[in-house]
């Protein structure tokens, strides 16, 4: 039995037919898959902005931090050049060196109030040609703790308090007082030599300062003739004259005895030494730095 003819050309045809999409009437799905993308990826960047906007907030806030403790570290690591500097410029004068020193520590209060009252002192300070100072109070207080005399030897059990020291017009004499205590012996009891010989030293020296150029004079010669041993926790004068000046050398002599705790007592000399000091070609320029007088 054979199909009809029409039918099956009428099939082929039809398959053979190109089919066109805009012929195809399929229903269109709006997915919402896009829309959700683009709510995520707005939602992504919105906190990926917030994230960058915080770590930048607390970057600044860290670069702020550091740089403020760093300001801080460096005022306060810097005050004390600054103080010393200013010291520098402005020195400390004669008067206000004498107001300098506060006593910590009740030995040293004691001691004070001694040397301060002592009939010697009384004495010097009515002479109109002699001008009372501290020396080593002088010294900018940032460098004392580097300076022998002025912070290591200075203290309880050592030099008390600072020496009163009374210079004469024109670098002509000197007279200093001071107490030499019980941790500065070489042997038992007994002061060391050496220590003598250093204040003989600076003595003479700040003798002829105000004789020499620029008032500063370095160490050229020193000899020193011990006497009498040198007893521990006493109290000790140191007395010097400027023998001769010759342009930038100066002579002086002197000598350290003890101080009489009545006007009728003699004092005992314990040392004597004589020095040469130059002053050096440069001492325009280490007046302006150090200031020793």
């Amino acid at each position: 039995m054979s199909l009809p003819r029409f039918s099956v050309l009428q099939g082929v045809r039809a398959i053979r037919r190109p089919v066109h999409l805009h012929s195809l009437r399929l229903p269109v799905q709006r997915s919402p898959v896009r829309f959700q993308s683009t709510t995520t990826a707005t939602a992504d960047s919105t906190a990926s902005g917030s994230k960058e906007s915080s770590f930048l907030r607390r970057a600044a806030s860290f670069c702020g931090g550091a740089l403020l403790f760093s300001a801080i570290g460096f005022i306060m690591a810097t005050a004390p050049a600054y103080k010393s500097v200013g010291q520098i410029l402005s020195p400390t004068t004669d008067a206000e060196s004498l107001k300098v020193f506060e006593p910590a520590h009740p030995d040293s209060e004691e001691k004070e109030e001694f040397i301060d009252s002592h009939p010697l002192v009384k004495s010097l300070r009515a002479e109109p040609d002699f001008t009372e100072s501290r020396p080593h109070m002088k010294i900018p207080a940032a460098w004392r703790t580097q300076n022998l005399t002025a912070g290591t030897l200075m203290g309880p059990g050592k030099v008390a308090v600072p020496p009163f020291a009374f210079n004469e017009k024109g670098g002509k004499s000197y007279v200093q007082i001071s107490h030499v205590g019980t941790d500065l012996c070489g042997h038992v009891g007994i002061i060391h030599g050496g220590f003598l010989a250093t204040m003989l030293d600076e003595g003479l020296a700040r003798c002829c300062f105000a004789a020499l150029p620029h008032n500063i004079g370095m160490t050229a010669k020193l000899e020193v003739n011990y006497k009498v041993p040198a007893k521990a926790d006493q109290y000790l004068v140191l007395r010097a004259t400027t023998t001769k000046v010759e342009g930038r050398k100066a002579w002086v002599e002197g000598h350290i005895e003890t101080l009489p705790a009545t006007e009728d007592e003699q004092p005992t000399v314990l040392a004597t030494a004589s020095a040469l000091y130059v002053s050096p070609r440069q001492a325009s320029m280490m007046a302006k730095v150090y200031p020793v007088t």
